[in-house]
């Protein structure tokens, strides 16, 4: 059985695969150190935003360390280079101003940060979802994996996030709150954009469209779920509709980190298949309540965690959470392993590894 139907076996839930499959994704410093050992050059895809330049790089050394899943995405359109400005922070396409913080880059200055009013939206300009320049890296990798590995199409910051990150967290909520009416100007236009990115990507022939925004904290919500349903819920309906409608067979996979398991029957009842990445340790996510619940509608992908487990567990502890990961959350399909986010530098090559081999221990349906 090779990579491309172990996973749509495990994810579509109508046959065992032969084990669990697994996905990761790693950050530079890890993907230095593996390519250096598999002699692998690194190749890296530039993107509009830099978590999913990590998703969609080094296909070939993350599938050759065990990874069934290649990730693909939208790039840098043909007109933009990345840049750094006086102060040294690098300039996306969308005008974010970011900084390499400790583990993750962050956006430390926001392009729309004094918009108030719709005509300040009105005179931003996203860029062009549907420049075929974004997709040259995709199409190449779909056409060398697509028979031998599931292809995921990533929509990296769907809808939610890429508006907060665009005017600034704080500013943002409260805006939501008072309802602005510049906002609805402004996730029009990141519905927009997100639906150009994921139409694309589905027409380019991927097995899944990985939409991504994270509705959650560590506690709970980040908005009431009435909130949620009125601001977002129908343009998420919509999405996935569009995606399903370029291709019945695309799985839908939503990632949300965070306690989002209030919004699972909303997700649900609009079409999500996969749920990502089952972010471990908060409120609602316990891995069997959840496959009590949810067994018979959703798949799940990732709930393994990456916050404290792979930096700082031992082996013998990931190798145990793994086995009860794949025991419940496997338990008769319906589940693709992985760590919830990107492996970060604080997690040693030799956790990464000991995450893999267990993965391939433990995975296996007898």
């Amino acid at each position: 059985m090779n990579s491309r139907e172990r996973v749509r076996r495990a994810l579509k839930r109508d046959a065992l695969p032969d084990r669990v499959p697994i996905q990761f994704d790693l950050c530079a410093p890890l993907l230095e150190t593996f390519g250096a050992k598999y002699g692998i050059p690194l190749q890296y895809s530039p993107s509009y935003y830099e978590d999913l330049k990590f998703r969609i790089s080094a296909n070939d050394l993350r599938t050759a360390m065990g990874s069934d899943c290649v990730v693909v995405g939208g790039g840098l359109g043909r007109i933009f280079e990345l840049e750094e400005d006086a102060d040294g922070l690098t300039v996306n396409e969308f005008g974010m101003k970011m900084r390499q913080g400790p583990l993750y880059m962050e956006v430390v200055d926001s392009p729309l940060c004094e918009a108030s009013s719709i005509a300040d939206i009105d005179r931003y300009q996203f860029p062009d979802p549907y420049d075929a320049a974004r997709y040259v890296q995709a199409k190449t990798d779909i056409a060398r994996y697509k028979d031998d590995y599931f292809i995921i199409g990533d929509c990296e910051l769907t809808m939610f996030e890429l508006c907060w990150h665009l005017v600034g967290m704080q500013k943002y909520m409260e805006a939501l709150a008072y309802q602005e009416p510049y906002l609805e100007a402004l996730l029009a236009k990141a519905f927009l954009w997100s639906l150009g990115i994921a139409t694309e990507l589905a027409k380019g022939g991927v097995d899944a469209i990985w939409f991504g925004d994270d509705f959650g904290a560590q506690t709970g919500l980040m908005m009431s779920p009435q909130m949620w349903r009125r601001v977002f819920k129908p343009l998420y309906a919509q999405i996935f509709g569009a995606v399903k409608e370029i291709d019945p067979d695309i799985l839908i996979v939503m990632h949300s980190d965070g306690a989002v398991a209030p919004l699972l029957p909303d997700l649900v009842e609009i079409g999500l298949e996969v749920f990502n990445p089952v972010q471990p340790n908060v409120p609602g996510h316990d891995p069997q309540e959840l496959k009590d619940r949810f067994g018979d509608q959703l798949s799940f992908f990732g709930a393994i965690d990456q916050q404290d487990l792979l930096p700082h567990g031992s082996v013998q502890e990931i190798e145990a959470d793994v086995r009860d990961k794949t025991a419940i959350l496997g338990a008769g399909g319906g589940y693709m392993i992985a760590p919830a986010h990107i492996i970060q530098a604080d997690t040693s090559p030799e956790n990464v590894e000991a995450f893999i081999a267990a993965a391939k221990k433990y995975g296996r349906y007898d």
